[in-house]
């Protein structure tokens, strides 16, 4: 029936015209509309066009990130987050401790990891995303270290200015929307990252052990093996703790209780076990090293103040210009997909994301990171997608129903590490066994290892044919095209994880940058229908609709 029909057949000549009229109007309205998307399309946002956009969105759930945080599922959430934060970021500082002279220490992982969760807690537009000292920037310092040695210049003289250059790259790209080309980013280039963080995470483990071998210069074999059986018994009770859940144990409440606590729990057990007497009694465990609270590790700062800065030559400082270019490079890839990790879409996120915002607020961190003489903290995988999981709520079949968003988790772990730094908890720190740390690291690499795609496509192809379930997607995708991207994953963690481990680790970034390239020749090279199952999008669109110069430039002309 038409609309003249619906209104009866009284209607007058004039409603007519005025039909006619508003028709028109709105024939009028579709083309000033699709002449805009048009100019959309092919024009790029003003500058400041993505912050603003991004603060437009956020800034009306502020207080509702707060109220939010009400919910049972916030207290495992924050004693989680902090172990996950805390204790590889203590055994990455035992790494820097080694490679740079005693310049980094325990007191400078803290304060970096405090700074970039509680300002990220306070005042980024996605709270979610956990902030503190990766195992790329570790390599990246230490490496610095070792290039800038022969040059006889100040480190950390030398590292103000790489985080000064840093960060003004960074205000730079926010200011003119550069960080909407992370909406090209897919899996792909996620999937390889983060199987080279576990796989890293596994080497630092190793690395840990091998080192209580040997103790002041002469081989201790009863404290190497003892730490290894330490550090094996733990990954057993701590990856069991994990995977309780998917088990018919106990009940679901319990289940659950035991997977949201076992991280501290192994920590806690497995550090007082060295004390339960007998021959352990024998053993010297080596002890994560500390020094005293609230000041800086190195005997060639001033103590007296947090304050780092060395002058250096002119020609130092323009030298320190291209790290801190690489420096940016490597937080635009690395920060930005660990904060679209913590929002993937099978985590049903409700609010507005922020990206361009984030990233400048990641730059004024890392310049106050140069000021004080710490480690630049940025978005750490796996702890950001693992602190949006802890804070999941799910029905009785496992599912998904909501997530917790708010801001308190990401403060509150904060304000925690900088309480570790008081010498009541630091001494307890310093009674954890190296050990502990290795197994640690192995639970959290092991953990990933079994939720990575990349790893699961592999576990799928070795499956015994008839216990295969041929429901999985993956099935639909041509064997030899499975294992042409398959070979490309393997590739570039292969080439991530080779540079990593030489003198050229300082040109990492590229290689992130060069995983993210080769994704944009995939539809070349794969159908569409493929593509949907090997290489999805990250996150759901209203997540990355303020990555789309579209939506900003729309916004901006408005």
């Amino acid at each position: 029936m038409t609309l003249r029909g619906r209104l009866g057949t009284s209607a007058s000549r004039e409603d007519s015209g005025l039909w006619n009229e508003d028709r028109t109007e709105l024939s009028q309205t579709k083309e000033d509309t699709d002449e805009t998307q048009s100019k959309s399309r092919t024009k790029f946002p003003k500058p400041f066009a993505g912050i603003a956009h991004d603060l437009r969105d956020r800034l009306p759930a502020y207080w509702s990130d707060w109220s939010d945080s009400w919910d049972y599922r916030v207290i495992p959430s924050v004693i989680e987050t902090y172990f996950n934060n805390l204790l590889p970021a203590i055994a990455f500082a035992q790494d820097m401790f080694d490679r740079t002279d005693h310049s980094y220490g325990v007191n400078e992982v803290l304060l970096a990891s405090t700074v970039g969760g509680v300002v990220f807690g306070l005042l980024a537009g996605q709270p979610l995303c956990i902030v503190g000292v990766t195992g790329p920037i570790t390599i990246f310092n230490y490496t610095i270290y070792e290039v800038i040695k022969p040059l006889h210049t100040n480190y950390f003289g030398f590292m103000f200015w790489v985080c000064i250059w840093s960060m003004i790259s960074h205000f730079l790209l926010a200011m003119f929307n550069a960080v909407c080309l992370l909406q090209y980013v897919t899996t792909f280039p996620c999937d390889v990252f983060g199987l080279f963080n576990n796989v890293v995470y596994m080497e630092k483990g190793i690395q840990i052990l091998i080192r209580q071998y040997k103790q002041k210069g002469e081989v201790d074999l009863s404290a190497g093996f003892a730490s290894t059986v330490v550090a094996l018994l733990m990954t057993i009770f701590g990856l069991s703790s994990k995977l309780i859940t998917k088990t018919p144990f106990f009940s679901r409440r319990i289940r659950t209780f035991i997977a949201d606590y076992s991280t501290a729990l192994s920590v806690v057990f497995w550090s007082g076990f060295i004390h339960f007497g007998g021959y352990l009694s024998d053993v010297n465990f080596q002890k994560l090293p500390i020094t005293k609270s609230f000041i800086p590790t190195s005997h060639s700062r001033d103590r007296t103040t947090w304050l780092a800065y060395e002058h250096i030559s002119t020609r130092d400082i323009f030298i320190a210009l291209p790290f801190g270019l690489v420096l940016t490079t490597l937080f635009y890839f690395d920060h930005n997909v660990s904060s679209l990790m913590a929002q993937r879409y099978q985590y049903r996120l409700k609010k507005a994301s922020t990206f361009h915002y984030d990233f400048a607020l990641l730059g004024a961190t890392t310049g106050v990171s140069g000021i004080l003489g710490i480690p630049a903290p940025n978005g750490l995988i796996p702890q950001a997608p693992l602190h949006t999981e802890s804070l999941l709520v799910r029905d009785k079949n496992g599912e998904v129903v909501r997530c917790v968003e708010q801001r308190f988790t990401n403060t509150a772990q904060g304000l925690l590490i900088l309480a570790t730094m008081s010498r009541p908890l630091l001494v307890c720190l310093g009674q954890i066994p190296q050990a502990v740390l290795s197994g640690l690291f192995f639970v959290m690499g092991l953990n990933n290892l079994l939720h990575n795609a990349i790893v699961g496509r592999i576990m799928l192809l070795i499956t015994e044919e008839d216990k295969r379930d041929l429901e999985n997607p993956l099935y639909k995708v041509p064997l030899l095209k499975l294992l042409a991207f398959l070979g490309l994953s393997l590739a570039g963690f292969a080439a991530e994880f080779a540079i990593s481990n030489t003198i050229a680790a300082i040109g990492f970034p590229l290689i992130l940058l060069l995983t993210v390239i080769v994704s944009l020749f995939f539809p070349k090279w794969f159908q569409p229908e493929e593509l949907g199952i090997l290489d999805e999008g990250v996150a759901e669109e209203f997540t990355l609709k303020n990555l789309q110069v579209s939506s900003l430039t729309a916004t901006s002309a408005t």
